[in-house]
């Protein structure tokens, strides 16, 4: 599978901006990021403070009234990190999200310059790495671009 076949099945780009960065897995960090991206303190996992609830996502992004501008932006933010983490950089967790992707968002005028697709494809590649040991029970990562491509 090459970027061409990721660009082509899910439409992302593949030139831009390496999606990478520092991210602090505080849940001090957790709180701040989510109230200055979805404008709500976020639901986190009791075990970890650093993944949201998935399901929380949505149901604040349905509150949004998108009568403004920033409640707009709000919305946009909400529905990428739900793709982002429900689709193209699953985990064996369906339930949780790690923020690690949180500053990614912030900027909303920079989000559409990230290379999502050779991320996309480094996760899937680092998850058949991952599945091939020979003490591995389950893969990490959503199979949905590999089956399309197969």
């Amino acid at each position: 599978m090459t970027l061409e076949d990721v660009a082509h099945i899910f439409g992302l780009p593949i030139d831009g901006e390496p999606v990478s960065g520092w991210t602090d897995s505080s849940s001090d960090f957790l709180q701040s990021q989510s109230i200055v991206i979805f404008g709500h303190e976020p639901v986190v996992s009791s075990s970890s403070k650093s993944y949201i609830k998935l399901g929380w996502v949505p149901r604040i992004r349905d509150a949004e009234s998108l009568d403004t501008k920033e409640s707009i932006k709000r919305y946009v933010r909400c529905q990428i990190f739900y793709l982002l983490c429900s689709t193209l950089f699953t985990d064996k967790s369906t339930a949780y999200v790690h923020a690690k992707y949180l500053p990614l968002l912030r900027d909303f005028e920079q989000i559409h310059t990230y290379s999502w697709g050779s991320a996309c494809l480094a996760h899937l590649y680092r998850a058949l790495s991952c599945a091939s040991w020979f003490d591995t029970k389950e893969m990490d990562s959503s199979l949905n671009l590999l089956f399309v491509w197969a």
